[in-house]
């Protein structure tokens, strides 16, 4: 099948953000969620133990934007983004699911592209553009609802360099689908971008909650693919900004432990987590 070819949308379409004590950045993303085309859409917040500060922030885009908005918290007990993701995948009331960070600004019609490339059978695989720190710390509500970020010629104004990587902010369809088609990366479910049914979602039994920080969804993704579910490249297509930041929560040892459960789940075909949603004995 054609990454190009798009389809009539007959679902429900959610969208889950993990956060973590973050509501600068949360704030931004929510920003570009309150600017989408596509409007009925279900937003859950998905939170690994913030403080007090991000439950104000999420009233108050309760209160201005999102009326429905849910927000699942838990305590902060380290990293659990698997654990809060699963938790969030229970309370999602929506056919379709799309998985994003707290620091990445979606293009207006991010929503838009997801569902019109949306297939029973398959997962999308999205990408992020990333931004230098200093654009990250100065945008404002303005630049977003205005699209500002997405351009170009605005972004190299404050200091974005040549790249092959702009190609990605070039917003024409034809472009972008015949892109998304010839680029080499392998289409593999990001936890920063990425989209497929709840239904295949809770046959693997979710997220490995074993796992911390480092090839969390990817693991997620190769146990999709294990199942039968495939992968479509949209990196041109469903667009958004990754905002820099530093990593805190960056383990080496647990790095390593994830690619020896990454490595168990390739070699013995697994689907199933026994570490997920429900816990298996």
């Amino acid at each position: 099948m054609s990454n190009a070819v798009k389809q009539k949308r007959d679902f429900s379409v959610g969208v889950i953000i993990s956060t973590y004590n973050n509501p600068e950045f949360l704030k931004k993303t929510l920003w570009g969620y309150s600017t989408q085309s596509y409007k009925n859409f279900e937003l859950i917040i998905a939170d690994d133990g913030s403080k007090q500060d991000t439950f104000d922030l999420i009233q108050h885009f309760k209160y201005s934007n999102f009326p429905n908005i849910k927000h699942i918290w838990h305590p902060d007990e380290g990293f659990r983004k698997c654990k809060i993701l699963n938790k969030a995948l229970l309370e999602a009331e929506s056919d379709y699911l799309i998985f994003t960070d707290q620091d990445c600004i979606p293009r207006f019609d991010f929503i838009e592209e997801h569902t019109l490339y949306a297939k029973q059978g398959y997962f999308l695989s999205g990408g992020y553009f990333k931004l230098p720190m200093e654009i990250s710390q100065f945008i404002t509500e303005q630049d977003i609802a205005f699209g500002n970020i997405f351009k170009l010629n605005w972004l190299k104004q404050y200091g974005l360099k040549n790249s092959p990587k702009n190609l990605k902010l070039i917003q024409n369809q034809t472009f972008s689908s015949f892109m998304n088609i010839i680029t080499p990366t392998k289409a593999s479910w990001n936890g920063m971008n990425a989209s497929g049914w709840k239904a295949d979602m809770l046959a693997i039994n979710g997220f490995n909650e074993l796992m911390q920080y480092g090839g969390e969804d990817r693991e997620f993704g190769e146990r999709l693919v294990n199942s039968g579910i495939k992968g479509i490249q949209i990196r041109y297509s469903a667009i958004c900004l990754h905002l820099d930041h530093v990593r805190p929560y960056k383990n080496e040892e647990q790095i390593r432990k994830n690619k020896e459960i990454r490595k168990l789940v390739k070699k013995n075909k697994i689907v199933k987590t026994p570490h997920g949603i429900y816990e298996e004995k």
